[in-house]
């Protein structure tokens, strides 16, 4: 029988990858978030023609596809774009309804909460 440190995706002797590993999958969420922050300021920028939010945009989409490059080294790729849209599109759709520029329903919740269950999903089975 093989020891729980050999049936680990990452043996204790490789803590290294581990880390990085984790590293990877806290900087894909991240870049998930500021993937919600860029097309909110985007569809604020008003065909950028106010500053602002134009610039919250081009610094925001940097990042996030900076980081979501940087996920893509060690993570696979369609896993991560999933979870990088996953989070994107729940966050947006989330703030617009928060903020009242789009309507509540149940429906709409629980379509929600599907994405976000299918965004787990996708990081439970990886």
């Amino acid at each position: 029988m093989r020891s729980p440190d050999e049936r680990a995706p990452y043996p204790a002797s490789d803590k290294t990858a581990l880390k990085e590993h984790i590293v990877s999958w806290l900087v894909l969420i991240v870049s998930g978030v500021l993937e919600a922050v860029w097309a909110t300021a985007l569809g604020k920028s008003e065909g950028f023609t106010r500053l602002a939010p134009s610039v919250v945009f081009g610094v925001s989409l940097v990042l996030s596809m900076a980081g979501l490059a940087y996920a893509m080294r060690e993570l696979p790729v369609g896993t991560s774009y999933a979870v990088w849209v996953g989070i994107g599109a729940a966050l947006t759709v989330a703030y617009g309804m928060w903020s009242g520029a789009e309507a509540v329903s149940l429906a709409r919740i629980l379509l929600l909460v599907g994405i976000v269950g299918c965004v787990v999903g996708l990081k439970v089975l990886h």
